[in-house]
């Protein structure tokens, strides 16, 4: 049976041990910053409506771009060591029980649409009422105000496509790939999760509680930060043009014997030009005019990148591994992500840890760590109102008062 324990009792020592999170939100991003706060300590309330919960539950099951398993890892990735509390915040006496939780936490974190929130009475002046020293974490798809304030955004919509990353990424006028599901999200997740901290710093100089928020949007625009910040400037904006005649071959992918691809990526040019004719073993290149310093290398781009094609496509991958790194040329593998189950640097660097879950041996780690501060293996995410009652009773409800919200129908 999947361990319930939640982190607060078993691991009192961690840096957010004491903090109380209400994490009132569905899917990936805003739920992503209560887990990272959750693996360091937080006591994480996952508050869902009863029946089917957080629709992240069944994510994997019913979204075409998630690869199938028994295992419901999604699930377990973005809610592990959380806590429970199936609760109907629609009906009214439950809603007003859930104040007397909002009044012993000290995060409430939701990405609920702007116009739920009213309905439900969570908008910030009405939380900020029953506790002046809540921390409100907003998180939505395009900011809180504006044009689109109220548009459903998706880490492909808000993140990827309207900040100009998917066209970024494309090659001339070649259609843009769709990107993997919730990459988006976990990067953005990080950045609430940066608020929060900000904002629990702040209270503990000032005693008073503040709203916080992040989008989608925001942190998309953010990630490409170098091509907006270009065009808010008016440098100009060419195409980008494919692998067989790049802005420089010295930054660009190549496929090797294997079937496999690296990227090649010299920034120190000059200083770099000369190993990598080693490596290829083509020394005759430092002599070819066409390629004697950076200007011409990129005049003539088109000739060296397929003279570095050929070259590449005559040993495997791991031969070029061992060349590259023996001459200090920046480099990486495209990593497929079943490499990464086996990718020494990643289990090495603890990108990759074990669990405390039996159905999910390994999981990652959130992507930071402190020296001083070794984190239990994760658990599992929490199965829908398992800790529903646990959770009222700290809240201060009584037994009889717990059976009426369950009689209602309020409380799973």
């Amino acid at each position: 049976m999947e361990q319930e324990t939640p982190a607060k009792h078993a691991h009192g020592t961690l840096p957010l041990s004491g903090i109380r999170i209400l994490d009132v939100a569905s899917f990936i991003a805003a739920p992503v910053a209560a887990t990272v706060l959750g693996d360091y300590g937080a006591d994480v309330i996952k508050v869902e409506p009863p029946g089917e919960g957080d629709p992240n539950r069944t994510i994997a099951i019913v979204a075409a771009g998630y690869p199938k398993s028994p295992v419901n890892y999604p699930w377990h990735l973005d809610s592990r060591g959380k806590r429970s509390l199936a609760i109907d915040l629609k009906n009214k006496t439950a809603r007003a029980v859930f104040d007397r939780l909002i009044a012993t936490a000290d995060v409430l974190l939701t990405n609920y649409p702007l116009t739920a929130r009213q309905r439900l009475k969570l908008e910030y002046q009405d939380v900020a009422r029953v506790n002046p020293r809540l921390i409100y974490a907003s998180f939505t798809g395009y900011g809180e105000v504006g044009p689109d304030a109220d548009q459903v955004g998706f880490d492909t919509t808000a993140y990827f496509a309207r900040s100009g990353l998917m066209d970024g990424a494309r090659y001339d006028d070649a259609a843009p790939a769709v990107t993997m599901p919730a990459q988006g999200d976990r990067a953005a997740g990080l950045a609430l999760a940066t608020a929060i901290l900000i904002a629990l710093w702040h209270r503990q100089r000032t005693g008073k509680g503040t709203k916080v928020s992040s989008s989608l949007f925001a942190n998309g625009v953010w990630a490409n930060g170098n091509a907006v910040q270009a065009a808010l400037v008016g440098a100009p904006l060419p195409k980008r043009p494919p692998p067989d005649r790049p802005r420089s071959a010295l930054a660009s992918v190549y496929r090797t014997k294997d079937d496999r691809w690296l990227q090649l990526t010299l920034v120190r040019e000059d200083r770099d030009w000369p190993a990598v004719c080693q490596v290829i073993e083509r020394q005759d290149l430092m002599g070819d005019p066409r390629f004697a310093d950076i200007p011409q290398r990129r005049a003539n781009g088109a000739a060296l990148a397929a003279i570095l094609s050929m070259a590449f496509a005559t040993r495997v991958f791991a031969d070029w591994r061992t060349r590259l790194k023996a001459y200090s040329i920046p480099f990486a593998p495209i990593s497929r992500a079943e490499d990464l189950i086996a990718d020494e640097q990643a289990i090495a660097a603890g990108i990759i840890v074990p669990t405390a879950h039996a159905g999910m041996a390994r999981t990652l780690a959130a992507p930071f760590s402190l020296a001083d501060v070794p984190l239990p293996p994760p658990g599992p995410g929490p199965s829908l109102g398992a800790h529903s009652e646990e959770i009222l009773q700290e809240a201060g409800l009584t037994p009889a008062e717990i059976a009426d919200l369950r009689a209602s129908r309020a409380l799973g």
